[in-house]
C-alpha cells in the first residue's frame, strides 16, 4: 500500500470514531466506508516485469483510449493513451530502463482526462527517460478529480522498466510518446496493468502496427505530408 492511503485512511476512522463518541454509531457509517475505500485505493500489488529488450510497459494500469500519431516538436510520434478511473490502481511505473534526462512541470486545467484536449491542456508531469537505444517520454496527467501529481524521481536518477516511480490521485490519465518505429502491442479498448502489460516493442528493422483491429495483417502508420 502507498504510504498515503494510510494517512488518509486513518483520518477517515478517526472522524468515523469521533461521530460514534459524539454522536452514534450511525454517524460513522460514511467515514468508515470512505477510509475502508481509502485504503484499497492506494493499493500497490506486486506485478510480474517482462524482461526481454525492447519492451516498452505500461506506465500506468487502465484502458488505452488513443493510439494515434502525433508530432513533437515537429517529430513524429505514436502517441498511446491510457486513462485510469477512480477504481484503478493509480501507482505509475516506468515504461522503460534508463535514466531520467528531464522532468516538466507543467500547471493547467483539469479538464475530462478522456478528453482529446486533456493532454495538451490539464496539469501534467512530462518525463523523458533515455535507455534501451531509445528515447521515450511518458505523462502523468490530471484529470477531473486529481488533483495531484506524485513523481518521486530526479533528473539523472538511473530507473528500472515497471519501477514505481510516482502516483496520480483520483482519476487521471498516462501518455507514452514513442518513436514511429516502435510496433505497437494494443489497441483502444484493450485494458492494461502498470508494469507488467506491454504497451509497445523495439526491434531491428520492424515496422509499425497501428493498434487497430488484430486482423493478422501488418498494417504500417501513413504520416501526414509537411
Amino acid at each position: 500500500m502507498v504510504r498515503d492511503g494510510i494517512y488518509y485512511g486513518l483520518g477517515a476512522f478517526a472522524a468515523a470514531a469521533l461521530l460514534t463518541w459524539l454522536l452514534n454509531p450511525w454517524w460513522a457509517i460514511v467515514p468508515a466506508l470512505l477510509g475502508c475505500f481509502l485504503l484499497w485505493f492506494f493499493r500497490d500489488p506486486q506485478r510480474t516485469i517482462p524482461d526481454q529488450p525492447g519492451n516498452v510497459v505500461s506506465p500506468a494500469d487502465g484502458k488505452v483510449t488513443d493510439v494515434s500519431l502525433c508530432k513533437v516538436n515537429g517529430e513524429p510520434r505514436i502517441r498511446i493513451s491510457v486513462f485510469l478511473n477512480v477504481f484503478d490502481v493509480h501507482v505509475n511505473r516506468s515504461p522503460i530502463a534508463g535514466v531520467v534526462r528531464k522532468i516538466e512541470y507543467r500547471k493547467g486545467k483539469f479538464l475530462n482526462a478522456m478528453g482529446s484536449d486533456c493532454a495538451d491542456v490539464n496539469e501534467q508531469n512530462i518525463v523523458t527517460v533515455e535507455g534501451e537505444g531509445q528515447t521515450l517520454v511518458f505523462k502523468q496527467i490530471a484529470g477531473l478529480l486529481a488533483r495531484r501529481i506524485v513523481f518521486n524521481k530526479h533528473v539523472g536518477d538511473s530507473v528500472s522498466r515497471g519501477e514505481r516511480i510516482g502516483m496520480i490521485k483520483f482519476g487521471s490519465r498516462a501518455d507514452v510518446l514513442l518513436a514511429p518505429e516502435a510496433e505497437v502491442a494494443v489497441e483502444v479498448g484493450d485494458r492494461v496493468k502498470g508494469g507488467s502489460s506491454i504497451l509497445a516493442r523495439f526491434a531491428a528493422g520492424a515496422g509499425v502496427r497501428t493498434g487497430g483491429p488484430r486482423s493478422g495483417r501488418d498494417q504500417r502508420w501513413q504520416y501526414p505530408q509537411a
